[in-house]
């Protein structure tokens, strides 16, 4: 009888370990290499012993999905610490997360078991569909959290996702995973012939990949430089999460933005500061600090940042531009917000066990629906506020014309984790589907400026404060992933179907 416990606890920890094995291909390890050895250890796991129930394949996925992100989420329980209330909360934060997002993955294993898979290129191309299905609809359903898909193993590896701007993420994130599991041909009964002529093909695709990611990026180098006739500087402030806690003075908090971004009155600068370095104040309260602010900056002067402005009794997470006087010249309220971060879900019924959301204050952040270009100067920028740079596809509804993705953020809730790499991750995924320089605006997070074809120009690490300047771009192109978005994704899944009956056909050839 003990033997049989243990063999059933062994059903589950086999798979549990090998998602926390997986975990580690992400950002900031980036051990993409991890995953050819982990996805067809569980793809054997799932045609070994077909006795299995449709449970059992269920829980193994599950216990899979729950390896993987306790160990790549973690970090999620780090912005529980900051005050009282929600410590209690961080040992259920720590395992419930983890365990629900694992469901999206016992899905996977459990539609698994009605395929009944055999050791042949047919499972494998099943087995990838249902994985990437999955996975595309955990990014949008209830809100959607499309965090640490399995590519993004590849963030290190720009060279390799450079046809991002064809694909788009879910479509290679499709193909992405069944590299994963070419390994496991090796096993099949096919034919020595067969396995070579695989491998082979294979081997040949992803040099090609990579030779066209080369090239791409070695062309862009070619491209003529756009200089604009003034500076933008990204600020990178590194202010404590603490202060925001503490009702600590805005003028010092100002002052210290002053004196790192080092404004000079005769230079014509746009300055890009992060999300909430000012949240002891509202927009409709900034006009009390103009002193300040008309000692430091001159007409020549354009201020972007991050504020919380209170409208009609609602509150919005904004970002603002304003002049030296402190007029607003544009305003984005965010569109998509943070569960428990920014809103309560069910706030009226939550609210009387004393809860609230993480950030500062009581009151829950209003979503606005638009998101317009902003212009300034002579260029435009694409407002995106904290996470929602992570939504594929889902950037702007209208295809109108900017010249960078703007991104400011707060990524001090989470410490020195792996939480701001993970997050840093999806700017470089952006620029690349959207052909688009990226600045990215960070407080205690990563700063950087990317170009269209994800490189990195400029950066200041999370660990570090600092400021760098822009004054010149390369512009690139429309993308076909630009034009059609993630139908593109859908395409691939037919192109894999009709694939599978393809080569069902000629197995069943005498």
């Amino acid at each position: 009888m003990n033997l049989l416990i243990q063999n059933k606890l062994l059903i589950y920890l086999i798979p549990f370990i090998i998602g926390i094995i997986t975990s580690f291909s992400l950002p900031p390890y980036n051990l993409f290499y991890i995953n050819f050895i982990t996805f067809p250890l569980i793809f054997f796991y799932l045609t070994y012993d077909k006795k299995k129930t449709k449970w059992t394949y269920f829980k193994i996925g599950w216990m899979f999905g729950f390896g993987y992100f306790i160990f790549s989420l973690y970090w999620i329980t780090i912005s529980l610490t900051y005050e009282d209330t929600f410590k209690p909360f961080i040992p259920f934060a720590l395992i419930l997360i983890p365990l629900f997002l694992g469901l999206f993955y016992g899905f996977i294993t459990f539609f698994s078991y009605f395929f009944r898979f055999k050791k042949n290129f047919n499972s494998i191309l099943i087995f990838s569909i249902l994985f990437s299905l999955v996975e595309y609809f955990r990014s949008f359903i209830f809100g959607g959290f499309p965090w640490n898909l399995i590519l993004y193993s590849f963030t290190n590896y720009i060279e390799f996702i450079q046809i991002l701007q064809f694909t788009g993420t879910y479509a290679l994130n499709l193909l992405i995973i069944t590299l994963f599991l070419i390994p496991a041909t090796f096993f099949f009964n096919y034919r020595r012939k067969k396995k070579l002529f695989i491998f082979v093909f294979i081997t040949l695709i992803c040099f090609g990949n990579f030779f066209y990611g080369k090239t791409t990026i070695e062309k862009n180098k070619k491209v003529k430089a756009t200089f604009l006739d003034y500076n933008i500087k990204i600020v990178s402030p590194k202010i404590s999460i603490n202060r925001f806690f503490q009702n600590e003075e805005p003028e010092d908090t100002i002052l210290d933005l002053i004196e790192i971004s080092k404004p000079n009155k005769l230079e014509n600068t746009i300055f890009i500061f992060p999300e909430g370095v000012l949240s002891n104040i509202y927009l409709q309260d900034i006009k009390n600090y103009k002193y300040i602010f008309s000692n430091h900056f001159s007409d020549k002067h354009k201020l972007i940042l991050g504020l919380n402005s209170d409208e009609n009794q609602k509150i919005f997470n904004s970002l603002v531009v304003l002049d030296n006087e402190l007029n607003i010249i544009s305003k984005y309220n965010k569109n998509k917000l943070v569960p428990f971060g920014e809103f309560l879900p069910y706030e009226n019924l939550l609210s009387k066990f004393g809860l609230k959301k993480i950030t500062q204050g009581y009151r829950s952040f209003s979503s606005d629906n638009k998101r317009k270009i902003i212009n300034l100067n002579d260029i435009s920028f694409l407002p995106l506020i904290c996470y929602e740079i992570i939504y594929s596809g889902k950037l702007i509804n209208n295809k109108k014309y900017f010249d960078f993705i703007l991104n400011i953020s707060e990524d001090g809730w989470f410490g020195d984790s792996a939480g701001p790499h993970q997050h840093f991750s999806h700017s470089i995924f952006r620029s690349i589907e959207e052909g688009k320089n990226l600045i990215r605006s960070t407080n205690n997070g990563i700063s950087a400026f990317i170009n269209s074809k994800g490189q990195i120009i400029k950066k200041i690490e999370s660990t570090d404060k600092g400021v760098f300047s822009i004054n010149s771009f390369k512009k690139g192109k429309k993308t076909i992933f630009n034009s059609y978005g993630n139908k593109i994704f859908f395409y691939f899944i037919i192109f894999y179907i009709s694939l599978i009956f393809f080569l069902k056909k000629r197995e069943n050839k005498p």
